[in-house]
This record gives C-alpha cells, structure tokens and sequence, in this order.
C-alpha cells in the first residue's frame, strides 16, 4: 500500500511539567479547552488518509489510554489495523536490565514485530505531545517526489524552549548537517516529525539493534547524513511541544489569539477530540467571559478574562479568574480571586481565597487540591 502509517512516542520523556504529568504522560495533557496533546498527532494521521496508527507508550500510560479507548473518536476503530497500544511490557534492554527508553531506536527496538505488521510503504514519525496541524499529505507527497529517504519537518526556534535538533539544508532542501545541544543555534528547528520508508526503518532499527545504538538524532540522522537523503519540509504555521509548565502556559494563552486559532484549528484539516458528553454552558447575569475560551458544561457566574475553561468548569458569583486554565470540574467559589494559575482536574478553591501568579511563573494546583 503507497499509503502511510502513523507511530506516535508517547513514552514518559524528561520534562519540567511537575504536578501536572503526576498521573499522566505529557502525551495525554488537556489543552485548548477541549482536547489533549495527543489528538493533535493522531488528527494529523487521519487528516492525511492513516488508517493504521501505533501508540509507543511507557510509563504513566493509564490516563492516555482511558482517554484513547478504541480509537472510535478518529476513525481507528476498525476490525484490520487502526489503533494499536504499544506498551513496554515486552521490552528488555540488550544485556539485560528494563528502564526508560534511551532513545527512540530503543523504544522501536521493543515493538520490533510490530514493524512487520505495517502494510503502507511509508511511516509518519510524531512525538504524542506535538501541538500543530501539519498538512501530512502534502509533505508525504514532496517526500515521495523527492526521492528522499527520511524528510524532517522544521519550524523556526521559537516554538520549544528546550534545545532539540537543527537542520541546515542546502539550497535544494537537502539536509547537510544535523546539528544538537547548541549554544548558539542555527539552522531549523526540528519538529520531531519524520516520514521514512518502512523499509528502511525496519533496516535502519536492525542496524541500531545490532550495534547497541538508541538514539534516532544521534546514530541515524548526524551519523549518516551523508549517505541518506534527508530533505527538509520548513513549516512556519503555528507548533509547541508540552515540555514545561511555563511554555505550556504561555502556548495555551496564545490560543487566545483569534489567527492562532485559524492557524491550529485549520477547517480543512479538523482535530478530532472524545467527546465532552456535557450540556451547553451558562453564564449567570451577574456573569462576565471576556476573551476567553470555555468549554462545554461550565457554570459561569462570576468574572472569566483571559482564559481557559475545560468542561464541566463552575466558576460561582462574585468570583474572579484572570490569565488562568482551569481543567476539568474545577470549582471556584464565591469571591475567590484566581490570577496566572493552572488549576488541574477537580480543584476547588474555597470561598473568599486569593491565589496570584505571574505570567513568567504560573501556579500550578494538582488535581484534585483543595486551596
């Protein structure tokens, strides 16, 4: 099949998001008021006509398949292919000892079998906690017409705050060097965003296997950027990974932005999310939502500016929320005043409480605190 199949890494990975990865993957983190990191990658797929897609999850992966269920909510529920959990209960790292994946060659390494089960010519790379509407069928078109072996998506530096990989390509789009762990970057930004050949993915894992090697960026791309053909595809719309709570923050008060927003949520390419299974929202008359996002079921009887709701969010009179996200069945109680805070699922704050943040440094409560 000339098709394409999708692998999304989802396995625990290190990052700065504290409290809120407590019980979950970075993978499964709510954004946008109604979706998680992961129906970005899995919309990306299913926009570009996948209809198989394997799940590489590791650790914490509890909260990411109760919300994955069969797959139904993107199309991949089906008798043949569709959504396959990949889970590590079958990995053993060569010379024995299990533990977090090195790399994402180890993490491939472990479902080593799974790989021969892909019937489509070509795999579709994605980090589970990518935030970004690509166009993948276009740029598996460019990747076929090219001749590549491995075409990288890039998007300019700031989209990340941590330092991944760079790519300088050539005036014709291929990549003539792999560049990482730089102080002074240049180049583009990778978005952790591959299409390969099964194939040659299968050869390439073999290889790895055989000589102990893990890592994709590393043993792959900078080692054989020589003899592979990797082109570059730059986007320049909108992209975030959820790595920290700071850029997860500040990423989620972009979506306030009305052309962020036409960007991401792009009509001809439409993110599907599980269904809320809310009534609609209300908003008191005493109740105010100024430039905010809110999600389905919220109760709204007090003052909402500059920020987001998830669903079921009951916000009571008198109440103020200002530059927050507040996630799912989160209560505010009357009078309370909540500034710069990421409020995880069921928090309550009591009545008459004052909790401030700053944009710089948001205050994160764990779920189900109550302040």
């Amino acid at each position: 099949m000339n098709g394409l199949h999708g692998i999304l890494f989802c396995y625990e990975k290190r990052n700065d998001l504290k409290d809120l990865v407590e019980t979950r993957s970075a993978s499964s983190m709510p954004f946008g008021g109604r979706y998680r990191a992961i129906d970005f990658g899995l919309s990306n797929l299913v926009n570009a006509g996948a209809t198989d897609v394997g799940i590489v999850l590791h650790g914490r992966y509890q909260s990411l398949i109760d919300h994955l269920g069969s797959g139904k909510n993107w199309d991949l529920s089906r008798k043949r292919g569709g959504l396959k959990l990949l889970p590590p209960f079958a990995y053993e790292r060569q010379g024995g000892g299990t533990g977090e994946f090195r790399g994402k060659m180890e993490a491939l390494a472990g479902v080593r079998s799974y790989l021969d089960t892909i019937r489509q010519d070509y795999v579709a790379m994605m980090d589970g906690d990518l935030v970004v509407n690509l166009p993948l069928s276009e740029i598996l078109e460019g990747h076929i017409h090219s001749d590549a072996d491995i075409t990288a998506v890039c998007g300019n530096d700031s989209f990340a705050v941590d330092n991944g990989t760079y790519f300088e390509p050539d005036s014709e789009g291929r990549v003539r060097e792999v560049l990482y762990h730089m102080h002074t970057p240049r180049g583009y930004r990778g978005l952790e965003v591959y299409i390969v050949s099964t194939q040659l993915l299968k050869d390439l894992v073999d290889e790895c296997i055989s000589r102990d090697q893990y890592s994709w960026r590393h043993d792959v791309l900078q080692a054989r950027v020589k003899e592979l053909n990797i082109r570059s595809y730059i986007w320049t719309g909108f992209a975030a990974q959820i790595r920290s709570v700071q850029e997860y923050y500040d990423r989620s008060m972009q979506l306030l932005d009305p052309a962020i927003r036409v960007d991401l949520f792009a009509p001809e390419r439409p993110i599907r999310a599980k269904n809320a299974d809310k009534s609609s929202s209300y908003v008191g008359p005493a109740g105010r939502c100024v430039n905010s996002l809110v999600g389905d079921g919220c109760n709204v009887e007090g003052l909402v500016e500059n920020s987001i709701l998830f669903p079921g969010v009951a916000v009571q009179e008198g109440a103020r929320v200002r530059n927050c996200v507040l996630f799912r069945d989160t209560v505010i109680r009357r009078n309370a005043d909540l500034a710069y805070i990421i409020a995880d699922k069921r928090v309550e704050v009591l009545a008459d409480r004052t909790l401030i943040g700053h944009s710089s440094y948001p205050l994160v409560l764990g779920k189900g605190a109550c302040v």
